[in-house]
């Protein structure tokens, strides 16, 4: 069988550790860095996580991730109305059980070596769970933003499995400040921890226009006698260098000396 490669499309030794799947009720879970197949898939590398499942499957999900992978790499592209491999990832959650559909799902996408165009026909026509593994697939996968689209689309959705996995590292290098700033309000307004933000410290540091937002947030909800999320302070004080210290010529206000991209 090819091996998924061990080096994904770009580094991510940034984000280790930082859970990539929210859960609601009903849907399919990864459960977290307990769960059985053991990393979160958009931050452990292929070859990695390829070990990890196969660890964890038993002899006919494993004969299955086999022959499904095998499939994507004889024939990564389109044959017919439908790739082979598009069909494996529908029979994923079946086939290797709802604990490790994500891993699954990310290890055919990368063994397919699918491309924006692909990621996006899937993405869209996709169940959440389908859209929630290439979301998970899109830094091992992509190295420029042609998939921002699909980040965006994830980030207005009510269903937050899908925003927490769109603010993976694919959604950390590729979000401009002002679409990454309302995806951490969103986060914190539908109680998605802040755990699930990719690149966290390093992009709320220094940037005065995110702590005057969730100072705003706090406020809010202090006035109407509601709890400031934990989530909230932690933030906020990782932003507090840029009210101290902001840098000269510049507007911490509105944020337009975030180094992450332009304020629109």
């Amino acid at each position: 069988m090819t091996r998924p490669h061990a080096t994904p499309a770009t580094p991510q030794a940034d984000t280790a550790g930082i859970q990539a799947t929210a859960h609601s009720p009903g849907a399919e879970t990864t459960g977290g860095p307990t769960a059985a197949q053991g990393a979160a898939p958009a931050l452990t590398p292929p070859a990695e996580l390829l070990r990890r499942l196969t660890e964890r499957l038993d002899g006919a999900a494993r004969a299955w991730l086999d022959q499904a992978l095998d499939e994507a790499s004889a024939h990564p592209g389109a044959h017919g109305p439908i790739s082979v491999w598009e069909l494996r990832l529908a029979e994923a959650g079946r086939r290797c059980g709802p604990a490790h559909a994500d891993a699954a799902r990310v290890l055919i996408l990368h063994a397919a070596h699918a491309d924006a165009d692909a990621l996006t026909r899937v993405y869209f026509q996709g169940t959440a769970d389908e859209r929630r593994a290439v979301l998970h697939a899109l830094p091992h996968l992509l190295t420029g933003p042609d998939a921002l689209p699909l980040i965006e689309d994830a980030l207005r959705a009510n269903d937050t499995r899908l925003v927490a996995a769109a603010l993976g590292p694919y959604g950390a290098r590729h979000l401009d400040a002002h679409a990454w700033r309302h995806a951490v309000l969103k986060c914190l307004f539908t109680g998605v921890g802040l755990d699930h933000v990719a690149d966290l410290a390093r992009r709320a540091r220094g940037d005065g226009e995110l702590a005057r937002m969730l100072g705003d947030y706090a406020e809010e909800r202090t006035a109407a006698g509601r709890p400031v999320p934990e989530d909230l302070r932690r933030v906020l004080a990782l932003t507090e260098s840029a009210t101290a210290t902001p840098t000269p010529g510049t507007d911490d206000r509105h944020g337009t000396d975030d180094p992450h991209g332009k304020e629109s």
